[in-house]
């Protein structure tokens, strides 16, 4: 199937934490992942499903974000959370995700069909916190291009994601950024070496 979300899921390498006020208590938690309409949360706070929660975070150097939200889904202790904003609060989590995505702090997976092809589109960091999403996509929706021309940062975990798709998979390398283009130019001139090769500053 592939992605129809409303809001897609930013992911982080450095996973931001979250502050949690619940039930009179007040912990903390890491945000997996963060969307314009709510996040994923990993906390040992007992909280329960359809209870209201309150939210203070920031995503990296962003102004604070204080949002109330309501407990939807749980495994485990990994929770499911949607946001109860307003506009101000939306403008600061775009804002906030804008900036994560251009330092390649965060990043952005998604599968689109374009003219009868399977085209996977990564932005902002492409490297190991992809992997599982990189290689489900892979494996299981199938890809036939790979769109990397809003990648902002790239790592060698990033570069041999597509060496495997491009080499093992017949995945082509569709449009590039800058950054990318030239990581994966020096991965080329040598293949095998590519832990040797020297990432190229994005900045």
């Amino acid at each position: 199937m592939l992605d129809q979300r409303r809001h897609q899921r930013i992911r982080f390498g450095i996973l931001p934490t979250v502050k949690i006020g619940y039930g009179g208590a007040i912990g903390e938690g890491s945000i997996e992942n963060l969307s314009l309409s709510g996040l994923m949360v990993r906390t040992d706070m007992p909280l329960e499903m359809s209870r209201n929660i309150g939210c203070e975070f920031r995503v990296f150097q962003s102004p604070l974000i204080d949002v109330p939200a309501k407990v939807v889904s749980r495994v485990g202790n990994l929770f499911g959370v949607r946001f109860q904003t307003g506009p101000i609060n939306q403008i600061l989590i775009d804002d906030a995700i804008s900036a994560a995505l251009a330092s390649g702090n965060a990043s952005i997976l998604s599968v689109h069909e374009l003219g009868g092809k399977k085209i996977m589109r990564i932005s902002g960091g492409l490297g190991n916190p992809l992997r599982n999403d990189f290689m489900h996509a892979l494996t299981r929706m199938g890809v036939d291009e790979i769109n990397l021309e809003g990648v902002t940062l790239v790592d060698q975990a990033g570069l041999a994601l597509c060496l495997v798709a491009n080499g093992r998979h017949g995945v082509s390398i569709g449009a590039q950024s800058p950054c990318f283009a030239e990581a994966w130019r020096q991965a080329m001139l040598v293949p095998g070496e590519l832990e040797k090769a020297e990432m190229p500053d994005c900045g």
